[in-house]
């Protein structure tokens, strides 16, 4: 019978310790870090191809051999992944970077990238005998989680900042969550999830960012999708969105499987990792060559998905940035305020302000010559700018019902 995932075990991403990948795990017992998913990738190697996977539906299960879900019958999905990789040509031209692409996640379900997370952590929490989960988020991932949730049958417990976007409270009621809001920011919903995980004696599962090992494998699809979508090639820069940052570290930990295939060559995309300057702990720590980030006080930004003072991951985000020869800057919210807008009215495409950021980042990166005129960069737009209204101010002027227009 033909294996539908080649999951080997769980390593500890600091001190490489290896855990049960068949028992329900959170951080390394030993040193309290965040878990990897590894694979057999000799296995997956001689079970699958690039041109069998080409044949296959186009969502994110395509890739079933690599990811964490042992049967095709606990995969719970909503058709997310093969978000499309668009040519930005209008915003490309104006900022000298012709080759510039966006990987829109607006498209996927729930409206951001944390579909893909949710879809595959629920799926392998359900397939190990979750009941109840419980989760901080800034919003995007507490919605995914319980429209995810909802759909495998579990109860979620979602704790949030009450400044988190309203449409994402919504979706979580809509789902049926039990919804949570928290005067502080993701930090401090994260005490009051870690409480609550600590009091139940296991009767719930704590699904926060990092601390369940499954999130990003979900995540790392964006980076297996981007390389088939160009042909199984890499483009030269990958920019990202950057808080508590798993999609980076997926989108690096995928692009090396596939180079340990054969799947892929040559040199990795050089990884930019975007912040807020009202809120840049992995900025400041690249920019110090530090090993970990510090806490960011008084942490701020209109762009709330990277709102994450202190990121569990932030060795593993360094870490990415230094093995790709990558970078880290942060950006103000006036600047990607005003980016949003001009690649809308360039390219018809909205985006999330944390997208925006993204191409604040291209047009500053390319300005200072980092990004060369000749070189592929893709920005990751992380969700729906309609998930955001309060991002555009509206001031049309009020036409009376006989009024004309010239």
């Amino acid at each position: 019978m033909t294996e539908y995932s080649h999951l080997s075990h769980l390593e500890c991403g600091r001190c490489g310790h290896r855990h049960d990948a068949d028992v329900r795990q959170n951080l390394c017992v030993e040193c309290g870090s965040p878990l990897l998913v590894r694979y057999d990738l000799d296995a997956v190697r001689a079970a699958v191809t690039p041109a069998d996977i080409a044949a296959r539906t186009p969502d994110l299960w395509r890739y079933h051999e690599l990811l964490p879900v042992r049967s095709e019958s606990a995969v719970v999905t909503l058709g997310e992944g093969m978000t499309p990789l668009l040519p930005m040509r209008k915003y490309g031209a104006r900022i000298g970077v012709p080759g510039l692409l966006m990987k829109d996640e607006g498209l996927i379900p729930t409206g951001s990238f944390k579909a893909r997370g949710a879809a595959v952590g629920v799926s392998r929490a359900a397939e190990l005998g979750v009941k109840r989960l419980a989760m901080p988020t800034n919003g995007n991932a507490g919605a995914a989680w319980s429209v995810y949730g909802a759909r495998a049958g579990l109860t979620s417990t979602i704790v949030m900042p009450e400044d988190a976007p309203e449409i994402t409270r919504r979706e979580c009621v809509a789902a049926g969550a039990e919804l949570y809001l928290v005067d502080g920011l993701i930090s401090d919903a994260g005490k009051i999830v870690g409480d609550l995980v600590a009091r139940s004696d296991g009767a719930v599962f704590d699904a926060s960012t990092l601390k369940e090992p499954y999130r990003i494998e979900g995540k790392k699809t964006m980076g297996i999708e981007l390389v088939e979508q160009l042909g199984w090639t890499m483009p030269d820069v990958i920019i990202y969105p950057t808080g508590g940052g798993v999609g980076l570290i997926g989108i690096h930990k995928a692009l090396l499987e596939l180079r340990e295939l054969g799947w892929i060559s040559g040199d990795l995309p050089r990884l930019v990792a975007v912040q807020a300057e009202g809120c840049a702990p992995i900025v400041r720590a690249y920019d110090e060559g530090a090993a970990d980030s510090r806490m960011w006080d008084d942490a701020w930004t209109v762009a709330f998905g990277i709102n994450v003072p202190k990121p569990l991951g932030d060795f593993l985000i360094l870490e990415a940035l230094a093995e790709s020869r990558g970078t880290a800057l942060a950006v103000t919210d006036a600047e990607l305020l005003a980016d949003l807008r001009t690649v809308a009215a360039d390219e018809g495409a909205y985006c999330c302000p944390e997208g925006a950021a993204g191409f604040t980042a291209a047009r500053k990166l390319r300005a200072s010559g980092w990004i060369g005129e000749d070189e592929s960069v893709v920005v990751l737009n992380t969700g729906a700018g309609l998930k955001y209204p309060q991002t555009v101010d509206v001031d049309a002027p009020r036409l009376a019902k006989d009024a004309r227009l010239d």
